[in-house]
């Protein structure tokens, strides 16, 4: 073996070309689309055109988001977020999920798909107060709709799991 080299594992290039941007003072940015399209997958179109999750370290997910009302309402969904990015990894990598304003490159935002009405009428009458008074401080209209329809589906699902259990 020649003196002076390493048994290390070789490291990919992206990483190293970080390393040199990063000592050289040279703005960066640098993307993990598997972990980019994990994230889209677990939070939606909505939330991802508002969100740039950015660094995944020891079980850490560090995600910029463009606006405090956005990051406020996260802040709700994070323990949802975690265990729908853990399910669609396939591994138990997420275990931990920071959010922090930023700034997030422009994408159209898509249209907000409101839940069927078949599924609002199925909500009991205090469920669907519930909802609405939740979501009236909320200005932003995409972020009500998008939190409106996880709150929905979260109700229906706990509903339907009651209904199993005969509650």
């Amino acid at each position: 073996m020649r003196k002076g080299t390493s048994s290390r594992k070789p490291e990919p290039l992206g990483e190293i070309l970080h390393k040199v941007l990063k000592k050289m003072d040279i703005p960066h940015k640098r993307t993990d689309r598997r972990l980019a399209n994990l994230w889209e997958s677990a939070v939606g179109p909505l939330i991802a055109s508002r969100t740039l999750p950015e660094n995944l370290k020891r079980g850490s997910l560090y995600v910029l988001v463009s606006t405090t009302v956005w990051l406020h309402q996260l802040q709700f969904l994070k323990e949802e977020i975690l265990v729908k990015l853990n399910e669609l990894s396939g591994k138990d990598e997420f275990r931990r999920l920071f959010f922090s304003i930023g700034e997030v490159p422009e994408r159209p935002s898509p249209a907000p798909d409101a839940p069927p009405p078949s599924v609002l009428q199925k909500l009991r009458l205090r469920d669907r107060q519930m909802v609405e008074q939740s979501l009236a401080a909320i200005g932003d209209p995409e972020l009500r709709a998008a939190i409106e329809k996880a709150m929905i589906s979260e109700i229906s699902r706990r509903r339907a799991i009651q209904k199993r259990q005969g509650h």
